[in-house]
Formats: C-alpha cells, sequence, structure tokens
C-alpha cells in the first residue's frame, strides 16, 4: 500500500508518499480501506519530531480516518467487510489502508458523506471527554472555547450550544469570528482586539476548554466563574507559566490537562461509545454537523499541512485517498 512517511523531521516538505508494507489486523482488530484523514495539529508536531507516536502505533502521521472494512481480525463481531466507518487512531490515518481496534470505530453517522465522516473522530472525542465528561459543562452554564474556528473549536460550539449552554468563542478576524457566530457562538472575542476576560465580564466562564497552554494560564484564571473548570488540551502559546493558587483557591477552580492519543485502549473504547451515544444522535438530526474547510489529495498532504500551519482554515482539513 502507499502511506505518508516522513523523510526526516522538519518541515511539510518532509513528507513523502511511499510503498509500505500492509497492515494486517490481530485480534479485536479490523483493516479498514481508507477513504479519507483529517489533519490534526499533532500530526505536525509529529512531522517535526516532537511527538512520537504510542508504543505499538502506527508509525504513520493521521489521528483518523472514514473508510470501508476491507477484513475482520480473530474473533471480531458486531462489524462486517464493506461497512462504512469512520475511527479514532493512535496513528496511521495517512494510509490507504490501516489496523483498527473494535472500539475505536464507529459507523458513519446517517446523512454524512465517507470521506467528510473523516472529520468526526478526533474533535467528537475530544470534546465529549473534555467538555462533558471531565468537566461537566450543564445547561445553563458557559463555555469559552479558545480556537472557536478550529476543528475542535467548531465542534465545541455546536455541542456547547446542544446541551443548552451558553457559548462564547475567541478567534482571530471577520471571517473566523462569523463562522463561530454562525455555529452559534452567543459571544465572539477577536483575540487580537479585545481581552476575552473583560468581554465575559464579572460572572467568567465555567468551563473554558483552552488549546493554547501557558501563554493563557493567568487570564483562563482569571476568566473563570467560581467552581469553574478550566480543561487545557493543547500547547500552541508554551509550556510554562506562573499559576496564582491564591485565585485559583478564591474561585474554587479547577485547572486539568489532557491527552488522547496516549490514552489506554479500554479509555478510547470508551470514549467513543460515548461519542456514538450522545453526538452521534444529534449529528444525524442535524444539530451538529462536521465543518470541513476543503480536502487535498493524500499525495499533497505537504500542502495540507502548510494550510493548517498558516492557520487561514476554519473547521478541518481532509485528504482523501
Amino acid at each position: 500500500m502507499r502511506a505518508i512517511t516522513i523523510s526526516e523531521p522538519g518541515g511539510p516538505e518532509a513528507l513523502v508518499l511511499a510503498d509500505v508494507p500492509d497492515p494486517v489486523p490481530d485480534a479485536g482488530e479490523v483493516l479498514v480501506e481508507v477513504a479519507a484523514s483529517a489533519v490534526n495539529r499533532a500530526d505536525v508536531l509529529q512531522r517535526q519530531g516532537f511527538y512520537d507516536p504510542p508504543p505499538g502505533a502506527s508509525p504513520y502521521l493521521g489521528l483518523e480516518c472514514s473508510g470501508r472494512i476491507a477484513e475482520l481480525g480473530p474473533g471480531v463481531t458486531g462489524w462486517s467487510v464493506g461497512d462504512e466507518v469512520c475511527a479514532l487512531l493512535a496513528g496511521g490515518g495517512y494510509a490507504e489502508r490501516v489496523v483498527v481496534p473494535i472500539g475505536q470505530l464507529l459507523p458513519v453517522p446517517k446523512g454524512v458523506d465517507l470521506a467528510t465522516a473523516a472529520a468526526l473522530p478526533e474533535v467528537a472525542a475530544t470534546v465529549w471527554s473534555n467538555v462533558f465528561q471531565i468537566a461537566h459543562l450543564r445547561p445553563g452554564e458557559t463555555l469559552l472555547v479558545h480556537g472557536g474556528s478550529s476543528g475542535i473549536g467548531t465542534m465545541a460550539i455546536q455541542l456547547g450550544k446542544a446541551v443548552g449552554a451558553q457559548v462564547a468563542a475567541t478567534a482571530g478576524g471577520a471571517r473566523k469570528l462569523a463562522a463561530c457566530r454562525e455555529l452559534g457562538a452567543d459571544l465572539v472575542v477577536n483575540y487580537r482586539e479585545q481581552d476575552f476576560v473583560a468581554e465575559l465580564g464579572a460572572k467568567g466562564a465555567d468551563v473554558i476548554l483552552d488549546v493554547v497552554g501557558a501563554k493563557y494560564l493567568g487570564r483562563n484564571v482569571d476568566a473563570l466563574a467560581v467552581n469553574g473548570r478550566l480543561v487545557i488540551i493543547g500547547l500552541q502559546g508554551g509550556v510554562k507559566a506562573e499559576l496564582n493558587l491564591a485565585k485559583l483557591l478564591s474561585k474554587r477552580g479547577a485547572v486539568i490537562a489532557t491527552s488522547l492519543r496516549a490514552r489506554p485502549l479500554d479509555e478510547k473504547t470508551a470514549i467513543v461509545a460515548a461519542v456514538r451515544e450522545h453526538v452521534w444522535p444529534l449529528v444525524e438530526a442535524g444539530v451538529v454537523r462536521p465543518v470541513v474547510d476543503r480536502a487535498f489529495p493524500l499525495a499533497d498532504a505537504a500542502g495540507a499541512h502548510r494550510l493548517l500551519e498558516s492557520s487561514e482554515h476554519i473547521g478541518k482539513i481532509l485528504l482523501t485517498v
């Protein structure tokens, strides 16, 4: 089969389409013929040599995919060859075929085409696990989403509104702010010109979903409501910052940091099951939809990475096979 390999850690030009051995499904796994994958920030870090795959995972990039089941591993039940699926991966999505544990498989939601379904698994699993399973966002609370026009952000805005929360989102520029409003954000903040702490006002946010990290840590604590929960899932703004514990104590706040890729299989299985139960009905009803900026052919993975790094996109960037 063909897959995107990394000639040596570096820029987008390091991504090379090459012939590699076909993967073989083991017990409890299926082989998926990939229709599309999607590009994530973690892929950029792996390309640059800063984010190795977990032990036992595929060495190739790609944390999600859609496609059709081509082969069942020993002991697999409940799935059939030819089923249209999408999947959360620990790696390997930038390829023509990938092996997937059945606990990380999802049926393609009704009303979503096969390629577009590749835009759903990573963002749905990330947002549901962090905002709802960990931070316990409730109806009537306020959710602040940093990077509201990103793949994660577009899903978080929609799911927050779907459960009856008030949603605030930060983004840069009129086009991205308009996209956040169109998805349902009640308050949009241009982080280049406005202070999200001031815009939220004295009440603050009950839950903050943050992809920035160190740069925003102090201001995120300032923005927390009493009993607020800050969930950090990215480090685009650095890894080290000072934290005013007195302020955090005064708000009875919580700071939580999580990642998804390296979690054990049983935890991922539980998250994927929750996504199928809670998110998929919303997608099939049209309440929540995948947001795709554009698709690139697999051979032009470098172009897809350049677009992601430019931050000019809204929603997800796909790679089609």
